[in-house]
């Protein structure tokens, strides 16, 4: 009997030890998990453009209100447009809250209008949080001498510079073209806006659409571009008012709702987006800390002083927003095809 007893002993000990093994280990809260780990904001550009600065002054605040106070930092992961950074966060970054990704956010309405260049679908990603749209501006080199929209439209041949097919300066160059007849040459290869804005300096490039946050600041002070075209309805603050519409010119109802598809990536101008294979307490923390980051008075003073703009949106509304630009009606993405697709 007693070796009887000590035999079903031993199986219990050991049916325990088996279920230790096989059940799933208890999930850390969010501040046990992030203590001394390091949360890497991953940009999908080069150094020293919009995407960069906006994800460097993130980064300088958000790891005191993630649970556990992280490290935060930047990590530059350029290539395709940033489509590698967005790739790399499911093929790659590990998947457990602790990578970041902010793109281009052209490459949104890419999906639908050039989905075998854009293979992305996402709705599939989690949203953290916007931190401003991206106002938009069309502009030339002082020395090139174009004063006026109407100058702009009739200039034999203009050449921007381009990071990639599928960016937001990509789809603002073919709207150019596209909707407006600019005569137009799209220069391609560039790894960031720093990187044209040397080109332009040199006389390499004509001028370019870019961010207005982004423009130098000797450039706006010392008057050396003459700005054409906005795609924002916004104004930015100390924007000139002088500076047109994209919408207003455009007399066409098809074409206006076609515009408003091609711009939709710009309402979501600064976005920061995790794998959604994150464990969902995980991405709620880091929405929780995105969204008191946005009201941090040492973010907004830092944000002030490197001149970029907060306006900002929580995870929830950008997944909105993606949402809704997926409903867009087949025909209006058709005609947006015909502009910014393959």
């Amino acid at each position: 009997m007693k070796i009887v007893a000590a035999l079903f002993s031993s199986l219990a000990v050991l049916g325990l030890a088996v279920l230790g093994l096989t059940a799933p280990a208890r999930a850390q809260d969010p501040s046990n998990f992030y203590r001394g780990k390091t949360v890497r904001i991953i940009v999908g550009f080069s150094s020293g453009g919009g995407y960069d600065q906006y994800g460097r002054l993130l980064s300088r605040h958000m790891g005191k209100h993630i649970p556990g106070n992280p490290n935060v930092v930047v990590q530059n992961m350029p290539g395709a447009a940033s489509l590698k950074a967005l790739q790399f966060l499911d093929s790659g970054a590990p998947t457990d809250g602790t990578s970041l990704v902010t793109f281009n956010p052209g490459l949104i309405t890419g999906s639908l209008t050039a989905p075998a260049r854009t293979p992305l679908d996402f709705t599939k990603f989690a949203w953290v949080g916007n931190i401003s749209e991206d106002i938009r501006v069309c502009f030339t080199w002082g020395a090139r001498n174009i004063k006026t929209w109407d100058a702009f439209l009739k200039r034999e041949k203009l050449a921007f510079g381009n990071t990639g097919a599928g960016t937001s300066a990509f789809i603002d160059d073919r709207i150019l073209q596209m909707l407006f007849n600019v005569n137009l040459k799209m220069v391609q290869g560039y790894p960031g806006s720093a990187d044209k804005k040397i080109a332009i300096e040199s006389g390499e490039l004509d001028g370019d659409c870019g961010s207005w946050t982004s423009l130098p600041d000797d450039w706006l002070r010392d008057g050396k571009i003459d700005m054409h075209v906005r795609f924002s309805r916004n104004l930015a603050p100390g924007m000139p008012e002088g500076i047109p519409w994209a919408g207003d010119l455009l007399s066409d109802d098809g074409k206006r709702q076609t515009l408003r598809l091609l711009l939709a990536g710009a309402e979501i101008g600064r976005p920061f987006l995790a794998s959604k294979s994150v464990p969902v307490d995980r991405i709620a923390a880091l929405r929780a800390a995105f969204d008191a980051t946005m009201k941090d008075p040492d973010f907004l003073a830092d944000a002030e002083k490197a001149r970029l703009m907060v306006g900002p949106d929580s995870g929830a509304v950008v997944e909105k927003r993606i949402a809704e630009i997926y409903a867009t009606p087949p025909d209006v993405v058709a005609r947006a095809k015909e502009i910014a697709g393959d």
